[in-house]
Formats: C-alpha cells, structure tokens, sequence
C-alpha cells in the first residue's frame, strides 16, 4: 500500500507529532520516507540581507534535522530535503514527483490551521493534491504509541466514501487492527432542522436498512479480500447539528479508535466543497489522526 511516505515539518510541535505517526507507519509498511521542509519564497523575498537569508534556510535545516534525530530513535532512514516556493504547492509536487503513496501533515503547524480548518498550508494540500493525507491533530496524545489495534472507516455507500477501504484494509494487515465500518444516519438533513423530532418511523427504519446495506457493502469487500481480519459494523443515528461528523466523532471515542480512514471528493469538488463536508469537520474535531483519500475526478 506504501512504498513512499512524504512527511511535511516546519519546525513546530505539531509537525514534530506528525513526523513520529508518519515514521511509525513507514516502519510497518517498510517504505522510503522522505521529509521535506519549505522556506517560502515570499518570506525569502522580504529579507533585506544575505544574513536574514541564510537564518531562514538555517530554521528549515534544524526543522529536518530534528526529524532525523527521531528516525534514528526508530530505527528507520529518511532522506531530507529543503525546498523554496509556496509551501503546498512544493509540498504536493514533492509527493508526485517522487510517486509518493501518503503524505503527512499535521493539523496545526505555524499558519495557524487550528481546529477551524480556514487557511493554512494543510488544507491547501488537501485541496490542491491527489496523494492521500494523514492529517495528525495538535491534540495528538498517542504519537509515541500509534495505536491502530482500532481502524475506523465510515462510509455513507457512495464512491467517494468506498475509496478508503483499501487503505483502511492496508493499515488493517499490517497493524493487525480490528476495523470498524460505520453508517451515521444524520436525521437533520434527512428531515430538516424543524422535523428532525418528528420523522415518520418507518422513514428512519428504511435510513437505517440503507445504512446497514452501506456498512454490509464495506464488510464484504473487506473479508473477500484479507479474511483473516476482524470486521465490527454498526449503524448510529445523530440529531446533532453537525451531522454525520458528530455521530463519526461519538464513535471513536466510544470504542477507542486510533485512526479514522475515510474517502472524500476529487480535487475540483474538494476545492469547492471542503469546508462543508462531513470530512473536513471531522478533520476540524477529532483528536486522532485521520486519512483522507481521494476519489479521483
């Protein structure tokens, strides 16, 4: 599943936290690791003397250097590599240029990502690349651990959702996790903000069979294809005005998931529609790591 992993730091804490997640991935899935460090070009403009110049690309050669510090704690190799221009777009270039399987990135780093999601190097990645991305949060309390004996892949039975089930299987056989396949019946939007009390009960009994179908769908492909893992389903209803999200983030604490794999929408549809999709608001909440993968456009 991962030959390559690119790991992103900018010398903050959160990117410190990401790196260890991303090393201890690339540890199980005995990939090449690559971690790159981006002096941007508009900062690099705005210095007045070679001295200034030269700090700047200095910060960035700390910034990696701390990462190889913890690749040798690990016992893993990385290759490093400082790179000048706009921090995404040379972030995502890196990645398709060296065919990179996974990015990591952390949530929070110095642009100030926060669990808003507005701005910031992180959600332009996200936006801007077709390579999955493991976001790891700032609340982060299990770097040194990586606990993935629990994998959750929420799904809502459409493309853009299946498309993680390969990479929460991967994780799966190599982490021997148990993974969670999950169905959020969001009675907001089906009923609307003033109905969400008084659903007809047939009309959620047939949300939920959907819901079930959905998650069965997810089961099978996933015990047709690696039969020796364990598979738990389970369908859960939320009146919560943050809809499906809210039911994935009650979940995960409920049953103690270390990692959250799921799909999103292609790049165009990304760009459009991130902030209001049930994936960014789990990105914005969530205190472990969550994979994001794409469906092609």
């Amino acid at each position: 599943m991962y030959d390559r992993i690119v790991i992103a730091v900018d010398g903050s804490e959160e990117a410190r936290r990401a790196a260890r997640r991303g090393l201890a991935l690339a540890k199980a899935f005995d990939a090449e690791v690559d971690v790159v460090s981006v002096v941007e070009r508009k900062t690099l403009r705005l210095t007045e003397t070679a001295d200034e110049k030269r700090q700047l690309r200095e910060r960035g050669e700390e910034a990696l250097a701390e990462i190889e510090d913890i690749a040798a704690e690990v016992g893993h190799t990385v290759r490093t590599e400082l790179l000048e221009g706009k921090p995404a777009a040379q972030i995502c270039d890196h990645a398709e240029s060296t065919d990179a399987d996974l990015l990591v990135v952390g949530r929070q780093g110095r642009t100030g990502l926060g669990r808003r999601l507005l701005g910031g190097v992180t959600e332009q990645v996200l936006h801007r690349g077709d390579t999955p991305v493991l976001v790891v949060p700032d609340g982060d309390v299990n770097e040194l651990d990586a606990d993935y004996s629990d994998v959750l892949i929420p799904t809502d039975g459409s493309d853009n959702a299946e498309v993680a089930v390969p990479h929460g299987i991967g994780v799966a056989e190599r982490c021997g996790s148990t993974l969670h396949v999950l169905n959020v019946v969001d009675l907001q939007a089906a009923g609307g903000v003033f109905d969400a009390g008084g659903l007809d009960r047939a009309f959620i009994e047939r949300l939920e069979a959907r819901g079930q179908d959905a998650v069965d769908r997810v089961a099978t492909d996933i015990t047709e294809s690696v039969p020796s893992l364990t598979v738990e389903t389970a369908v859960e209803r939320t009146t919560s005005m943050d809809g499906a999200a809210a039911g994935i983030e009650e979940y995960l604490e409920e049953n103690g998931i270390g990692l959250v794999v799921m799909g999103s929408h292609g790049r165009s549809n990304l760009t459009r529609q991130l902030l209001g999709s049930v994936a960014s608001t789990v990105l914005r909440t969530v205190d472990v790591p969550v994979l994001v993968v794409k469906r092609p456009d």
